[in-house]
């Protein structure tokens, strides 16, 4: 027997074991199964081939991690530093590059475990490890003072940045930010996610192809379906299968050490920026106007009939208010 053969044999019993803990899932993964069976990984080689542009740099990191990053727009100007959500990579910022580009140097990464970015055999994903690549890459390019913006996870990574780096801050972009504390996930959460929440899920899509679960979450996730062209499908799928990338996706995460309370968000001291659209179904709206309550002095925008990734959904639009608000700060001492 192949070992794809093999495979395929365990995510069949997985689904048999699992079948009273998943009910309804244990359907839809056999039938997502039956349909794509499992997926090899890609060698970094193929994907930056494939994804890499002529403006893709490369920093070798201390902790072993290799990132990939673009330092796109006026080298003279405001540095804005764009964090990209779970699963998502750098090309999730374009639009808002090709908006702002004119005006500011644009630095946008991606995260480890995303995109083009490497990590050594055993690394383990963290937002502390995520605060420390950033870190790394503001002392790396010289961004100080910068201004930080982050979409969904990316967003909990900023937020977290601004707590432990004030000093190296001008201004705090909060795009459908995650980690409002709430008890439980929303009820419309996207079938992926519903997955991840579960170990035999998790032991599933290990190996599972992930196109199948890609384009309803990627359909979930960007609200207007025209946007979920076969290219932005691919572009997810194909980072999804980088070396190792799905098994490091779905390992567990350890809780933070200071757990996160609505009063954690009053030690933010760096202008805020809160927008958040009002029809996100991964990230209720209720978190922005929560984050943006607790977030001493922060605004709060809100967009009608806008999902989960504002600065693609409504580039022009949402870049205008970044630009605004940018703006607005206070000049650097």
């Amino acid at each position: 027997m192949v070992d794809a053969e093999r495979q395929q044999v365990r995510a069949f019993a997985f689904i048999h074991t699992g079948s009273v803990m998943l009910g309804r899932l244990g359907l839809v993964l056999a039938a997502a199964l039956l349909l794509s069976g499992c997926a090899a990984d890609l060698t970094y080689a193929e994907l930056e081939a494939k994804y890499a542009s002529p403006a893709s740099r490369y920093l070798d990191l201390p902790d072993g991690v290799r990132v990939h990053y673009r330092d796109q727009g006026q080298r003279d100007g405001q540095p804005l530093v764009l964090l990209h959500g779970f699963s998502a990579s750098l090309h999730t910022w374009e639009p808002w590059v090709r908006e702002l580009g004119n005006d500011y140097r644009i630095v946008s990464l991606d995260l480890p475990g995303h995109g083009l970015t490497r990590t050594p055999d055993g690394y383990a994903l963290s937002t502390a490890g995520n605060v420390a690549v950033v870190q790394g890459v503001a002392r790396a390019l010289e961004l100080d003072p910068f201004v930080l913006a982050g979409n969904s996870m990316g967003g909990a990574v900023a937020w977290n940045y601004a707590i432990a780096h004030p000093d190296r801050l001008r201004g705090l972009v909060l795009v459908n930010a995650a980690g409002w504390p709430r008890s439980e996930a929303p009820d419309s959460q996207p079938l992926a996610f519903r997955l991840m929440g579960n170990p035999i899920g998790r032991a599933l899509l290990k190996n599972l192809n992930p196109r199948p679960v890609a384009g309803p979450g990627l359909k979930d996730a960007y609200l207007d379906e025209r946007l979920v062209t076969k290219a932005v499908v691919d572009r997810y799928v194909d980072f999804a299968r980088a070396p190792g990338r799905r098994a490091l996706l779905l390992a567990p995460r350890e809780a933070p050490p200071t757990p996160i309370r609505p009063e954690t968000f009053t030690a933010i001291t760096t202008p805020t920026l809160v927008i958040h659209g009002d029809e996100d179904r991964l990230i209720p709206v209720a978190d922005g106007r929560a984050l943006a309550g607790a977030i001493p002095g922060a605004r709060l925008i809100t967009y009608p009939k806008v999902g989960h990734i504002p600065m693609e959904q409504i580039a022009k639009h949402s870049a205008a208010d970044v630009r605004a608000f940018v703006e607005s700060l206070p000049p650097s001492p």
